[in-house]
């Protein structure tokens, strides 16, 4: 989950798609920079192993846009696929 916030923060397209599960990876990802998200923080809210392949994790990122401020919530399902955990999908939430 943090690695995939770097990548984020750090506009990195390649890592993001290499670390997302076959069954649900885009075929491209376009980090939109006409207006730059400025990335100001993580926070992991609860973490749940399922199981020994499965796993959940809600997280909260802060971020401004054009100097207005955001928060994203989500929780997020992470899938191990021979020995690496991918993300599978998420469900945004309000607060």
């Amino acid at each position: 989950m943090r690695s995939r916030y770097t990548a984020y923060v750090l506009n990195d397209a390649a890592y993001l798609l290499a670390t997302w599960h076959p069954d649900t990876c885009p075929e491209s990802l376009d980090l939109d920079q006409t207006s730059p998200t400025q990335w100001l923080g993580l926070a992991v809210k609860r973490y749940s192993q399922i199981d020994a392949d499965h796993a959940e994790v809600e997280f909260v990122a802060r971020y401004k846009i054009d100097g207005r401020g955001f928060r994203m919530r989500e929780t997020s399902r992470f899938v191990r696929l021979e020995g690496r955990w991918l993300y599978l999908d998420g469900d945004l939430t309000s607060g």
